[in-house]
């Protein structure tokens, strides 16, 4: 691509934006503008930082090109309306070290013998076990960034004997996940089991993980999960529904729903983002918004509420979510795309 393309497709979207963000409610539906802007965010976001870093550039360029004046004041705004500017990779790394220090102080003094409703069979123990083995195997993987698959298995990752001791266990291989991410190049590849094979695909893998695990935590001791942060529920919901096509558990089930051509729609209330899943083809299609087909079936709550759904972490019966259209074709979706 030429740069003169480059330019005049940066400067017409960076105009477009400000078009958008500068809009009086009588010429374009606040809602409708805040559901284009969060789309266009989220595409930007899935960027490499080299991309992102690039863009940031075109954006700052096109304004600059404007007399000075109202319209490249707001030009130079939209960079940092995407965080263009932001490493999103070391932003994903602080979020996972935060959540991941709640998750510690929530089953610090537990009793580790707590059972875990969401996960049958399992204590906070279990629980702690798993989550901390997540964080070391992904450790190994940012660092030695192997070409072919490594099972968590194959490394020592083993907790000490007494479950007690598990909660510092797991906060020792939470901050070697944290440490060893910032070190490593977003860029570097490495196996993954999706479709980024990449380092970045980590620490969203691992924030999905602990996000997902300390509201097991919170189910297990207060019957239910403390509010989750939109922009992170939504993160973990997008790399859910990127990841499940390869994670053969759910991606064949999925492919013998026999309903193609059925589209489930997620809304969430809090943040104003929606997903569209069309299924077909021997699995499913997803995408960021609403292209105006109309749902077979449709859900609404908060992010965080509905990637618990995703998760069977609630149930769809739950007051939380709003349920229109088939529901078989919910129910159908839930049973087999059940971790």
């Amino acid at each position: 691509m030429s740069d003169a393309l480059l330019n005049a497709l940066a400067e017409a979207l960076a105009g477009l934006v400000t078009a958008v963000e500068t809009s009086d409610e009588d010429t374009l539906d606040p809602d409708t503008a805040v559901k284009w802007l969060e789309d266009t965010g989220h595409v930007l976001s899935g960027l490499g930082r080299t991309d992102r870093s690039t863009l940031d550039g075109l954006f700052r360029a096109a304004a600059l090109r404007q007399p000075p004046g109202a319209r490249r004041d707001e030009l130079l705004k939209v960079p940092g309306g995407f965080r263009l500017a932001e490493d999103a990779h070391l932003a994903v790394v602080d979020a996972v070290a935060e959540r991941a220090g709640r998750y510690a102080d929530t089953v610090r003094d537990a009793d580790p013998a707590t059972p875990v409703p969401t996960c049958p069979s399992w204590t906070l123990a279990d629980l702690t076990r798993h989550l901390g083995t997540v964080h070391g195997w992904a450790a190994h993987l940012v660092t030695a960034r192997p070409a072919t698959r490594v099972r968590a298995g194959d490394l020592a990752l083993e907790p000490p004997a007494d479950p007690s001791a598990y909660p510092g266990w797991f906060t020792a291989r939470a901050e070697g996940f944290a440490a060893a991410a910032r070190a490593a190049d977003p860029d570097a590849p490495v196996w993954s089991p999706g479709a980024d094979p990449s380092v970045r695909h980590y620490p969203r893998h691992v924030l999905a993980e602990t996000v997902v695990h300390l509201a097991d935590a919170e189910i297990a001791l207060t019957g239910t999960a403390r509010p989750l942060d939109p922009c992170t529920a939504a993160d973990a919901l997008d790399h859910f529904l990127t990841t499940a096509p390869y994670v053969p558990w759910i991606a064949e089930p999925l492919a013998h729903l026999d309903r193609d051509g059925a589209v489930l729609r997620l809304a969430a209330r809090d943040s104003g983002a929606v997903w569209t899943l069309v299924l077909g083809g021997g699995g499913f299609a997803w995408s960021r918004g609403s292209d105006g087909t109309e749902p077979t079936a449709s859900v609404t709550a908060d992010a965080g509420e509905l990637l618990l759904l995703m998760h069977r972490r609630y149930a769809a019966d739950d007051l939380r979510f709003t349920l229109t259209g088939d529901r078989d074709l919910l129910d159908d979706w839930l049973a087999a795309g059940a971790l």
